[in-house]
């Protein structure tokens, strides 16, 4: 608990941060946001009128000093572009992305153990060949490419599944969703499955497995309980890093499948400079990251008991 407790103050800093590096960065982007709401036929009066409403004739220090008082408080500030807090725009969209997450990383799962037992069991035949090489090929490949292939194969041309949407229901979310998930899979798989199986070749190598296997121990029981169990151990912490760093790529996967998550919101806010809701969108995802990897360390542990945090 205490090492939880020092990780989730990490997220302090890391906070502070990413705001510094968001806001400076996002007003480096061309373009006026008041002119952008009103219009090229705008009078200069209008726009100096907006920008003094808005906050944005201070200086940059001012206007991030009170972008860090209205966060103090809770508030991300109100969006340029719709009028509502920031902070409502991203509660509505964040659980389609959570989803998105969640159900990527289950399908990477179900891909990569059968896989990498396959592999580690022939090891340098056939099989394995192919296991390792044709996964190599989603991780080569645009995510955004894949996910035009499968819109084209499964969608268009097979009618499987549709071209884009959320869906309302549980169960339509999943049907909806099987797509945009095996595209972050599919680009996740390749890395887990060369983790997994090279911790399944080395614990098969250990002197307790062969121990296992001379006393009669059956094979699936064999792999399940000892093999399967301690060379997942290095896998969750590969896991956990790379669904960190998937969690900026659904920005593009959201917006090929049309999912109004906050992929598809921050999008949007950047071709509005809508600064506010950049702002919050970009700290939320490095929140997420974050919560990601203090997960995956808190797997490791469970894991493996000779872990200590202390």
């Amino acid at each position: 608990m205490s090492f939880v407790g020092r990780r989730l103050l990490q997220l302090v800093p890391v906070a502070v941060g990413v705001t510094i590096v968001v806001f400076f960065m996002i007003h480096l982007i061309p373009g006026d946001p008041a002119l952008t709401i009103l219009g090229i036929h705008a009078t200069p009066h209008s726009i100096a009128l907006l920008r003094s409403e808005w906050g944005l004739n201070r200086p940059l220090i001012g206007q991030y000093w009170l972008f860090l008082d209205r966060l103090a408080h809770g508030n991300l500030g109100q969006s340029l572009i719709y009028g509502v807090p920031a902070r409502t725009l991203i509660l509505q969209a964040l659980p389609k992305t959570l989803y998105l997450i969640i159900y990527a990383a289950v399908i990477a799962v179900l891909i990569s153990v059968p896989l990498s037992m396959i592999a580690a069991t022939k090891k340098d035949g056939i099989r394995d060949h192919v296991v390792r090489a044709v996964p190599l090929l989603g991780l080569g490949m645009p995510a955004f490419l894949i996910g035009y292939l499968l819109i084209i194969i499964f969608a268009i041309n097979l009618h499987w599944f549709p071209v884009s949407g959320y869906g309302t229901t549980f169960t339509s979310h999943i049907y909806y969703m099987f797509l945009p998930a095996l595209t972050v899979a599919i680009a996740l798989s390749p890395v887990v499955i060369r983790s997994l199986r090279a911790g399944m070749l080395s614990v098969l190598g250990a002197d307790y497995v062969t121990t296992a296997r001379s006393k009669g121990v059956p094979s699936r029981r064999l792999f399940v309980r000892h093999v399967l169990r301690n060379a997942v151990i290095p896998a969750v912490t590969v896991l956990g890093i790379n669904i960190g760093f998937l969690i900026g790529g659904t920005v593009i996967i959201e917006n090929v499948f049309d999912i109004p998550g906050i992929g598809q919101l921050m999008i949007n806010a950047i071709f509005q400079r809508d600064f506010p809701v950049v702002q919050g969108v970009t700290l939320v995802f490095a929140i997420l990251v974050v919560l990601v990897n203090l997960l995956a360390d808190i797997a490791y542990a469970a894991l493996d008991p000779r872990v200590s945090y202390d």
